[in-house]
């Protein structure tokens, strides 16, 4: 007898589900990661049940008309019924309720032929640089990032990302104000970079520069603060001086993820974004 798929919404109660599948997959979220979903968006983060049984997660969130899906894990005895396509379908539909008109996603390759017959395509690509982290000097000097300068923040965020993710920085920012750097000219703001804490490795980003020379320093910086530990940073591929700084730095390339929009193009600049926040909000 066929098992039935159930989808319901996800609660604090349900994050041991998320670790055991992020872990399975080898991820790098951590429980703090999963308890921010939740916060930024309670009401569209999802489980599947299969035959009573939580098997499935997706989370979602909204910025404005632009949306988020992240976190499609299926536990890998129930794989291959389909239920990561309910999930990401369940995912979109409540998305359209939100009047959400773009969404976008990373997409891992076991992922990206789920997605792509759900009518999403490809932008651009990302590469996971990896590697264990080492001080070094950068071009310019960085400068703490204050709360008065949150807004100037975001606004850059929003320049290079054309979306508008100002309450993720914040929490960002609450979380970890001392892992969190600006490149400043005068009183102009030229780069941000955050750090953010993971099960394998630190998180490198999100980080935005405006020329190569912020850019360089403000993840020379992050190099320096997570010495001798491992590190991760999700890099565009269109970002040329980001990916040469990687590689001279002694990182290697772990893994690769597809961009992918579906709905209206919103016309994001790769080659500002110098780390992605992760997979999970771009």
């Amino acid at each position: 007898m066929e098992r039935m798929i159930r989808l319901r919404r996800m609660t604090g109660d349900d994050v041991p589900l998320g670790m055991r599948l992020k872990d399975q997959a080898g991820w790098n979220q951590t429980e703090a990661d999963w308890r921010r979903f939740l916060d930024l968006e309670p009401e569209g983060c999802f489980v599947a049940e299969l035959g009573g049984r939580p098997v499935g997660t997706t989370t979602t969130c909204v910025f404005d008309a632009v949306g988020w899906i992240a976190m499609v894990l299926v536990d890998e005895p129930a794989r291959h019924q389909g239920i990561g396509t309910r999930l990401v379908s369940h995912a979109l539909e409540y998305l359209k309720c939100r009047g959400v008109r773009t969404v976008r996603l990373d997409a891992t390759p076991l992922g990206r032929p789920v997605y792509e017959r759900l009518g999403f395509a490809a932008e651009y690509g990302l590469a996971r640089w990896q590697g264990t982290a080492a001080g070094a000097a950068g071009d310019q000097p960085v400068v703490d990032a204050s709360p008065d300068r949150l807004d100037a923040l975001a606004e850059l965020d929003r320049h290079a990302t054309a979306t508008d993710r100002r309450r993720f920085l914040a929490r960002l920012l609450e979380a970890r104000p001392d892992d969190a750097r600006l490149v400043l000219a005068g009183e102009a703001l030229l780069g941000y970079l955050m750090l953010r804490g993971g099960s394998l490795a630190t998180q490198v980003g999100p980080a935005v520069a405006v020329c190569p020379e912020a850019g360089r320093a403000l993840a020379d910086w992050a190099l320096g603060r997570c010495a001798g530990g491992p590190v991760f940073l999700d890099v565009p591929c269109d970002n040329a001086p980001a990916t040469r700084w990687a590689a001279s730095r002694g990182l290697t390339i772990q893994r690769r993820f597809t961009r992918m929009g579906r709905g209206r193009a919103i016309g994001d600049q790769p080659a500002c974004i110098w780390a992605s926040s992760g997979p999970e909000k771009g």
